[in-house]
């Protein structure tokens, strides 16, 4: 991996990439609205807009990759408007300076599903948001079959990790058994469904970075644990902290009534798909050519819970 890495976004992945790859030695420049406090030690940093295509091209110009690791607020309506444009200015980018670029995705695009997600699935057309992660994956496969952009997606299931706030298993949950509080899930509690650790996130977006150009042009899934629920990951954490494990979990057929008042919980419930049934992600494409060794919950739930208790 040669030349300067450009990564647009800097929440919980975009921060363990950009660390990732300082502590490898790699020239990396954030691009975001704001410059971040915790900037990693020699990283350097742009005030970029992403959905400003001038802006996306001034901060991608002398770059060789890109990590597209943004988010939006949680609001269909701001995805619908939003995605898409982002998508399309940072393709336009990549394909005028010629960079590469690793794309972390969620597994909304997929829809519902019982069987465990592979990256073959049918891209879906339910929902608002499903819809319009589908969209956004169609306009790069476009441009990559065409030869325009050389692009990969790594696709990670639901993560956490240290100082992770903004997940199921976040802030609300280790978070909460850090201060001996109850745990709260917007989830079932005793439902089989597969985390990825946020550094093992980080792990495989450089990996690709360090990839041959044989692997982009497709999606990869993100390794994770052999699949667990969330009581008994936060049983593993709270036992680190020798702290007792409490839950309070709200019923999923509540989300449509509670979303007539509040408009996360409208938000949340479209993909309530996801926790009423056991969600399993296949991820043996990404082990069968690079690695499979995820972090033991064992190992990611603790560090995440002493995280939260400063420890």
């Amino acid at each position: 991996m040669n030349g300067r890495i450009v990564i647009f976004g800097f929440g919980a992945v975009g921060r363990a990439t950009a660390s990732l790859l300082r502590s490898k030695g790699y020239e990396i420049l954030v691009a975001q609205r704001n410059r971040p406090a915790d900037l990693p030690i020699g990283a350097n940093f742009v005030g970029c807009d992403v959905l400003d295509a001038n802006a996306v091209q001034a901060a991608v110009d002398g770059a060789t990759q890109i990590v597209l690791a943004v988010g939006f607020p949680y609001e269909g309506k701001v995805w619908r408007e939003a995605w898409p444009r982002a998508m399309t200015n940072v393709l336009a980018a990549c394909e005028m300076s010629k960079a590469r670029m690793v794309f972390l995705d969620n597994l909304y695009l997929y829809g519902p599903q019982r069987a465990p997600l592979t990256e073959t699935m049918s891209l879906t057309d339910y929902g608002v948001k499903p819809k319009v992660r589908a969209e956004v994956t169609r306009l790069w496969l476009d441009a990559s079959r065409a030869g325009r952009v050389r692009v990969a997606a790594i696709r990670a299931s639901d993560f956490y990790g240290p100082h992770v706030l903004l997940s199921h298993l976040g802030e609300a949950a280790f978070g909460a058994i850090a201060k001996g509080k109850a745990s709260s899930l917007i989830a079932p509690p005793d439902t089989l469904h597969d985390f990825a650790y946020v550094p093992d996130i980080a792990r495989a977006i450089v990996t690709l970075l360090d990839a041959p150009d044989d692997v982009y042009g497709q999606a990869w899934h993100v390794p994770t644990a052999p699949t667990r629920t969330p009581r008994q990951i936060l049983a593993l954490g709270a036992t680190a902290l020798g702290k007792p494990l409490k839950i309070s979990a709200l019923p999923l057929f509540l989300l449509p009534i509670l979303g007539l008042a509040s408009p996360f919980m409208r938000e949340f419930s479209e993909m309530r798909f996801q926790w009423d049934r056991p969600y399993h992600v296949d991820s043996a494409k990404f082990a069968s050519r690079f690695w499979s060794d995820a972090t033991p919950f064992e190992v990611g739930a603790a560090e995440t819970a002493r995280s939260f208790a400063g420890t």
